[in-house]
């Protein structure tokens, strides 16, 4: 299932293995130009079709070129989240599985972190008024937190605070969605619970 903002978006391909891009660079490989596949790891173990947080895609247009965001999708099943699955002040893969990977043909600046075009992992620190938004150019390990070690982290481009508020009603299983903002500016909407946070991403000069 995909979400879709605008036209010309990347197709979503189901990827059995791991697609090695020019890893650790924030670059894609020559033949994801035209289609990009999520990057997907332990499918041996984990099968993307057996996943109890399947896997997921949003793909929409920033400044009028193509952008994408691969997830895996996890449910409160009557779980507190924030505060208590995921404690606040600790480091969040931003969903479940693989970390959360966003694509951009362009420069981009997300919530004021500048990257360029290329591939890279999105991880959060939540917070009950804040999160902290973390960019990072590594996308070959294994989301956990407890594979964040000293290798990954040096690969930071950036962090950023963004404010944290409330949803319209229960979101049972993790989203993101992007919305349109001024100009030709998104919104990438992160909703689970309770919770909702909005991260700006605009194109970058």
């Amino acid at each position: 299932m995909e979400k879709r903002i605008g036209v010309n978006v990347f197709a979503v391909l189901a990827v059995i293995g791991t697609v090695i891009t020019t890893a650790d660079q924030g670059t894609a490989a020559p033949e994801q130009e035209s289609e990009l596949a999520c990057i997907t790891m332990n499918t041996e173990r984990l099968p993307l079709d057996t996943r109890r947080s399947p896997l997921d895609s949003i793909s929409f247009q920033v400044a009028g070129s193509p952008a994408k965001i691969c997830y895996g999708r996890p449910s409160a099943n009557g779980r507190e989240i924030f505060g208590g699955l995921e404690e606040y002040g600790e480091l969040w893969r931003t969903g479940a599985n693989e970390p959360t990977m966003i694509h951009t043909s362009i420069p981009l600046s997300i919530a004021g972190i500048r990257v360029e075009p290329g591939t890279y992992s999105l991880y959060t620190i939540p917070g009950e008024s804040e999160w902290e938004v973390i960019v990072n150019a590594s996308i070959t390990q294994w989301g956990h937190e407890r594979f964040y070690k000293d290798g990954v982290e040096a690969k930071e481009v950036g962090r950023a605070t963004v404010a944290a508020g409330e949803t319209a009603g229960h979101v049972e299983t993790f989203t993101i969605s992007a919305e349109a903002a001024a100009g030709e500016n998104v919104l990438v909407v992160l909703e689970w619970e309770r919770t909702r946070v909005e991260v700006p991403v605009s194109g970058a000069e």
